[in-house]
């Protein structure tokens, strides 16, 4: 019997960090107000490509397996954010990295295609078709913020994280999983312009996020919810053999009530979201990494993932962790400085917008 193990992990933040306060000077609203809907009190804002942040995760996925990239036969790219269309974005990676036997492949499923790529990934190694996979979640979507729009533009934020999937004889490793959409609802959570639609009308792109929210609250937490209780009644697993809880970090108050729903306490849930927000889908292997050095990780533990995105796309996974707690090794790769601070840069893009609506 052949495992999917994951042996390597690794996350990319930028450094410049955006706070609610740092918010509160660039349009009506307040902490208070931002915290009390969502969890959130501060963001990372990307200086560089969402391609970069991905790659830095991925060279530190790598290095924590102890996997030459020359090894590795594919590489998954999970975004929402990409920095191009075609060629994808998997194969700047692929060539950052020299992965040069990888084939590459880009996952569009919104907030839940990291989930969507590692149950696949996870199938793949498990039918023996590939031994070795790089999956990466990396998001830039405060490039995509209109910043007049509060209900959504102070949610979201930017960085990226990195599993390596391994075949593995011991039984560990990703073994149940459920992937779904809700139909009739893509209209719910969208980026109507961002796409070579408007391009062939040469309709003047006007990129924000369509956000309704109490409609997309009601279905993440029942989108979820569902995923969670069919992932485990397929894999066997009682709820007071769940071990830990690894969110996709959309909304504190969603996480809560997705926890009600199941049964079980916030104790068991990681949560990053106070300090990241929603980076989408990279914010599960960011938690993961963090878990990790928190060390509320352990050997055979049973662990949950689940997301919901865009779409209105859900996602849930079971996997049992395997012997690694402590990365092999350490990459030798850093972003370039940042000059400026999260403030700045989003004043910039501010800037930039209105000189192109002004152009139009």
């Amino acid at each position: 019997m052949i495992y999917a193990e994951i042996t390597g992990w690794g996350r990319c933040l930028p450094p410049a960090v955006l706070s609610n306060r740092d918010i509160e000077t660039i349009m009506r609203t307040s902490d208070d107000w931002i915290f009390s809907r969502s969890g959130i009190r501060e963001r990372r804002i990307s200086h560089v490509s969402a391609a970069e942040l991905g790659v830095v995760a991925g060279a530190r996925a790598l290095a924590a397996a102890g996997v030459a990239a020359g090894d590795l036969d594919l590489i998954l790219y999970a975004t929402s954010s990409p920095d191009e269309l075609v060629p994808n974005n998997a194969s700047i990676v692929q060539n950052r990295l020299g992965a040069v036997h990888a084939g590459a492949l880009d996952v569009n499923a919104a907030c839940s295609g990291f989930l969507y790529a590692f149950n696949m990934a996870s199938d793949m190694i498990r039918v023996g078709s590939v031994r070795t996979i790089l999956l990466i979640g990396s998001e830039r979507l405060s490039s995509l913020m209109n910043w007049e729009r509060r209900e959504s533009a102070v949610l979201f934020g930017d960085g990226a994280g990195a599993f390596v999937l391994q075949a593995s004889a011991d039984e560990c490793g990703y073994f149940a999983g459920k992937l779904g959409c809700v139909p009739n609802t893509r209209e719910l959570l969208a980026i109507p312009d961002f796409g070579l639609d408007a391009i062939a009308q040469y309709r003047p792109l006007d990129i924000s996020i369509d956000f309704s929210g109490p409609e997309i609250f009601k279905h993440a937490v029942k989108g979820m919810g569902d995923a969670c209780e069919a992932v485990l009644a397929q894999g066997g697993v009682q709820l007071h053999e769940l071990d830990l809880i690894v969110p996709h970090q959309a909304n504190l108050r969603i996480v809560e009530a997705v926890a009600r729903r199941l049964g079980t306490g916030m104790d068991r849930v990681v949560l990053t979201l106070e300090k990241y927000a929603n980076t989408s889908t990279s914010s599960i292997p960011i938690a993961l990494c963090e878990a990790l050095e928190g060390g509320r990780v352990r050997s055979g533990m049973t662990i949950l993932f689940t997301a919901f995105g865009a779409g209105l796309t859900w996602a849930a996974s079971l996997l049992r962790w395997g012997r690694r707690l402590d990365p092999l090794g350490t990459a030798d790769i850093e972003l370039p400085p940042c000059e400026q601070t999260g403030l700045e840069l989003v004043r910039a893009a501010i800037a930039r917008r209105a000189r192109q609506q002004t152009s139009v």
